[in-house]
């Protein structure tokens, strides 16, 4: 489909983003806009598309994406890859969030610095596929903090820039600034994944937390944010974060203070890794053993029970669960929709709500919904996407991928297919 032809889809059951359209509705795309919703708005003579047993629905946005975490182990394998091979590996990562149905992505943070600002500018130059990318910078962290990797006898990267003090904060988020970010990311509390720093430590200081959002302020950066600790997550209130991440041990007084600010915040649970390290932690060589001496079944306990707290109180929550490590390879993020109705109590409208309205809304563009005037970045999928929402993760399934007006996929020209492309009317 070329940008400035207008394409007509008809007879799929719409979901747009926060609810199922009335029967008999269509939409009109003309160029990189939805120009119509409705009963009879595609013209005569358009190029219209059967969408007869499927779910036409917004693309996917993926709120706590890590484009350049490329399946490694653990966070020092990031460290190891050099900068050239790590840009293809992100690049491929990238195209494959795509293809999957992912039409835009928050990058949560870059496992080095450049490496999301240069991919998005190449997304946007068309030099590689892959969705519309807000890029952060890497995971900024103090010493002995989630990131920092180092020894007393040996020098190891992660995916951290490590920062000690009011200034040097201050100067790494002025770097980041110039490097061209869109999202300044800062680990405020541990994880149990750290050995030194567990998930409900809080290493980050509030002067080192104040001077780097003051940067991100002066620069009108979006600031998001690692905390899973309880006082991790007041602080990220207190200090005016934009997007909170995880918040698995917030207590009643955290909530409080999350819920108190509802409309200005998004949460991203990243429940993803959480589920795969103690449902399916075998294939990766974590035996119950090992996930217990972590302390992730009590994790998982809290989060589940948090995250549906935060459902009853209505907060904005964006899917994306820590995509991209071995125990998460990248492709099956769509996984998190499911995880929402399941353990979290969404219903399914909702659970989709979180993956495109809200998402969209978190990316700060015109996206997320169908609805007329915004961006055309829409997805054709077999099936009833309301009865089941797993359909979703399964590529075959996408039987359309349109970004920007442009089909990216359209497994339904093929030849052998019983519906497609049809006729000129």
């Amino acid at each position: 489909m070329a940008e400035d032809m207008m394409l007509g889809i008809r007879n799929a059951k719409v979901f747009d983003g926060e609810s199922v359209a009335l029967p008999g509705t269509e939409v009109l795309v003309d160029g990189n806009i939805i120009k119509s919703v409705g009963t009879g708005v595609i013209p005569p003579g358009t190029e219209t598309i059967d969408g007869t047993g499927m779910t036409l629905m917004p693309g996917m946005v993926e709120g706590h994406c890590h484009p350049s975490f490329t399946d490694v182990n653990e966070g020092p394998d990031l460290g190891r890859i050099c900068p050239e091979r790590h840009m293809l590996l992100t690049a491929r990562n990238l195209k494959q969030l795509l293809d999957h149905g992912f039409t835009s992505v928050f990058e949560a943070a870059s496992a080095k610095p450049m490496l999301g600002v240069t991919a998005r500018d190449a997304i946007n130059e068309r030099l590689i596929d892959g969705p519309r990318m807000r890029a952060g910078s890497p995971e900024v962290t103090n010493t002995a903090g989630l990131g920092d990797e180092r020894k007393r006898h040996i020098h190891l990267e992660s995916f951290g820039l490590v920062a000690d003090g009011a200034d040097e904060f201050r100067k790494v988020a002025r770097e980041c600034v110039r490097d061209g970010v869109d999202t300044l990311k800062i680990n405020i509390s541990g994880d149990d994944f750290v050995s030194h720093a567990r998930a409900e430590i809080t290493p980050l200081e509030d002067e080192e937390l104040a001077a780097f959002v003051k940067v991100a302020r002066a620069y009108h950066k979006t600031v998001a944010c690692h905390a899973r600790s309880s006082q991790s997550v007041k602080m990220a209130v207190r200090h005016g974060i934009d997007c909170i991440y995880h918040c698995d041990y917030a207590d009643t007084e955290a909530l409080d203070m999350l819920e108190s600010v509802k409309d200005r915040i998004f949460v991203g649970p990243a429940f993803g890794l959480v589920h795969n390290a103690v449902h399916e932690g075998d294939r990766v060589g974590m035996t119950p053993d090992v996930v217990a001496s972590m302390g992730l079944y009590r994790k998982f306990e809290h989060t589940v029970a948090t995250l549906t707290e935060i459902r009853k109180r209505g907060l904005r929550v964006v899917v994306g669960g820590d995509y991209g490590f071995a125990i998460t390879p990248m492709g099956t993020n769509a996984r998190d929709i499911a995880h929402f109705v399941k353990f979290f109590g969404y219903s399914p409208a909702e659970a989709l709500s979180c993956a495109t309205r809200v998402g969209g809304a978190l990316m700060g563009m015109n996206l997320g919904m169908i609805r007329e005037g915004m961006l055309a970045d829409l997805l054709l999928v077999r099936g009833d996407v309301l009865a089941d929402v797993s359909l979703v993760q399964h590529q075959d399934n996408l039987a359309l991928i349109m970004k920007d007006g442009v089909l990216y996929k359209n497994a339904l020209g093929a030849a052998g297919e019983r519906r497609g492309l049809i006729a000129a009317e």
